[in-house]
């Protein structure tokens, strides 16, 4: 078996249909606005919408946070309109705390390094941010080294 099959057994087509979209809709939205398309701010933005604490209520991040809640809207319509043209829900086999445990851990990383994946990967390497190369690195590693640890201890 080739190692391309190996490392995507569900073949990788979707991924690169998925990951043009991306590319094209970050640069789009660049190009239209000079905004950059990632979300490692979303939820601190819409914090600031019912938080009245110092840190939520920052110039920066009140002044992102409509836009940040239109471009969170489309990723859930985008979903949205895969699942019912397509008909192909994503599924797992984790458990509701396991993925909300993901989403805090991956959501905390995402502030501890400045930018989430797709803002580090997509939009910092595009513009040649040394810190950009360096956090998908650590994104990458990381990932390499827990989905070893799972399969390892049977999770998968």
């Amino acid at each position: 078996m080739p190692l391309i099959d190996t490392l995507f057994p569900l073949g990788i087509t979707h991924y690169l249909i998925g990951g043009l979209f991306i590319g094209c809709a970050v640069s789009f939205l660049f190009v239209m606005t000079g905004l950059i398309g990632s979300m490692s701010t979303f939820f601190t933005s819409t914090l600031s919408y019912v938080s009245n604490w110092s840190y939520f209520q920052q110039d920066e991040i009140v002044s992102s946070r409509n836009w940040r809640l239109a471009y969170a809207v489309g990723l859930i319509v985008g979903a949205a309109v895969w699942l019912f043209t397509v008909g192909e829900p994503f599924q797992t086999t984790a458990t509701w705390w396991q993925l909300a445990l993901g989403g805090f851990i991956v959501g905390f990383g995402a502030r501890l390094s400045n930018g989430c994946t797709s803002g580090h990967g997509i939009c910092g390497i595009a513009s040649l941010q040394l810190p950009s190369f360096l956090a998908v690195i650590i994104f990458l590693a990381s990932a390499m080294v827990s989905a070893a640890v799972v399969k390892l201890l049977g999770g998968v």
